[in-house]
Formats: structure tokens, sequence, C-alpha cells
């Protein structure tokens, strides 16, 4: 009886991984993910308008320490990749209601991106909406879509303490350039 349980149990778990699985396949292969996101610069960037691009999308928070430390890995991977045609983003999850605890207005994101050398353009998800879309489930987290605005493999999640997140994006970046 114990047997007979102990293989239907394990069953079921194989099951619910493979639908998983399968699930976050199709995640993937689901076709162009649509977007608008403004910069801190009051500009509109949509995913129609990255269309023919390769583009990385980065997500953090200037108040969560990981993203610091993310940045440096940002930078290296937007000197090494600009001249190839990838166009790197900065996304802040802050939000810009003053009232929230988490609130970050455009000036703060400027001076958080000009203390640490951030070049690139940043971006701001302060709703969520974007990240919830690309399946960004912890920060910092990255994401690369290809030219047709499809994402391409699972988000790079997690802490990069030696800023090797070009190494770590390397394969995905070469194969769909």
């Amino acid at each position: 009886m114990i047997l007979s349980n102990y293989k239907a149990y394990a069953a079921a778990f194989l099951l619910v991984l493979l639908g998983s699985s399968l699930a976050l396949a199709q995640k993937s292969d689901s076709g162009p993910v649509d977007f608008s996101m403004r910069s801190i610069d009051g500009q509109s960037v949509t995913s129609e308008s990255l269309r023919g691009e390769v583009v990385v999308l980065a997500f953090g928070a200037s108040w969560l320490p990981l993203s610091r430390t993310q940045l440096q890995g940002i930078r290296k991977l937007a000197d090494e990749y600009s001249d190839r045609g990838v166009v790197v983003y900065f996304v802040s999850t802050e939000s810009e209601d003053s009232k929230s605890k988490n609130f970050a207005s455009d000036e703060q994101l400027r001076a958080f991106a000009q203390k640490y050398g951030l070049k690139v353009t940043v971006l701001r998800d302060p709703d969520g909406a974007i990240s919830k879309k690309l399946a960004i489930d912890q920060l910092p987290s990255t994401v690369i879509l290809d030219k047709q605005g499809n994402i391409v493999g699972e988000p790079i999640r997690g802490l990069d303490p030696q800023g090797k997140l070009a190494d770590q994006l390397a394969s995905r970046l070469d194969k769909i350039l």
C-alpha cells in the first residue's frame, strides 16, 4: 500500500514538473512581447520601436545592493556588444508614486546611474507589468529579446558578484546575432 502511494505521488510530481516545463517552453515561444516603457529622460521606448534590434533588459532597483554589482556586468555587456547591434537597457522597478516606500524620482535614478558609471538608457517599469510579462520573479534579472521581440531563453536571475553578466549572456547573444 505504501509503495503504491509512493508511486502515485511520484507520478503526480513528475506530471506537475513536466507541465511546468512545458508552460515555460510555451512562454518563451509565445511570440513577440509587447510593451511600452518610459525612460528617465521622458522618451517612450516600445517593443515595436525595438524590432530589428537585439535587446537586453536588465531589471533592478537603485536601493538594491545586488543591482549595483549587476551594473558592472551591464557596463561590460554594453561596451562589448554595442558595436554588434545589441541595445542594453537598465529597467528600474521602482515606483513613481512619491508616497510609496519603493519610490525613486527620475532625478534619483539619473544620480544612481551617474554614480555607478551606467551609460545605458534607464527605463521604468513602476507597476511591474513588463516584469510579469517577461517572467521576472526576482531582482536583479536580465532578459534577452531577439530581433523579432521574442524572449531568448530563461531570464538570468540573481547576483553577479564578479560582473560576469556579459560572459553569461555571450553564448545566447552570439547565437542570434
